[in-house]
């Protein structure tokens, strides 16, 4: 494919601009004491689809961007905007680094095979979501913010990641899995080489 590298900004931008979309207008937000909150949504499902198509670095920073504007435009969420976007960048990076680096994705045609490490990249991206984004949230609060609160919302913030990567890994992979197809018939399917460590 031509102008390889204006494609995947492009569909940087465009995974960063659904990140945004699914995140802050298809959430259902849960008010927390101390006047934070925590919600359920799809925005790290965009991101895990991000990475699976163009690499951990794009995709890893198409859903950070996303979803840290969403934070920084809501007074809920605008303190934890720099929080946001290191874990969402660390979802896409393992997701890709998984992917395709270890799982091949992008070079195999064996759609068992593929899929089978959509689910695997998808789970391990999530998966560090679910551990780090409460425990980082916890010091986040308690330390920066000096919030009290931190420890009353911690089993909150869990339970909430936990639901998310459980349907975002459901949802990463059935369209992930609908689209790849698609874009490899029509010569779309971003080829991911040695450029990126994390592609």
């Amino acid at each position: 494919m031509k102008n390889e590298r204006i494609y995947k900004l492009v569909l940087t931008a465009l995974m960063a601009a659904l990140s945004y979309v699914v995140f802050t207008f298809l959430q259902i937000k849960i008010a927390l004491p101390g006047g934070d909150a925590t919600s359920l949504h799809l925005g790290n499902a965009v991101c895990v689809l991000g990475a699976l198509l163009l690499g951990g670095v794009y995709g890893g920073i198409g859903g950070a961007i996303g979803m840290t504007i969403g934070d920084l435009l809501d007074p809920i969420y605008i303190v934890y905007a720099p929080k946001t976007f290191i874990l969402k960048f660390c979802i896409g990076l393992i997701t890709g680094l998984v992917a395709h680096k270890i799982g091949k994705i992008s070079t195999s045609k064996d759609s068992r095979h593929v899929f089978k490490w959509v689910v695997i990249a998808s789970i391990c991206g999530l998966l560090f979501n679910v551990v780090f984004d409460p425990l980082f949230g916890y010091f986040y609060k308690l330390v920066i913010l000096g919030k009290p609160a931190a420890e009353v919302t911690l089993s909150i913030n869990i339970a909430a990641t936990s639901i998310n990567a459980v349907l975002s890994v459901i949802v990463a992979t059935a369209v992930y899995m609908a689209l790849r197809p698609v874009l490899a018939k029509s010569n779309m399917l971003p080829r991911l080489g040695k450029e990126s460590a994390c592609a």
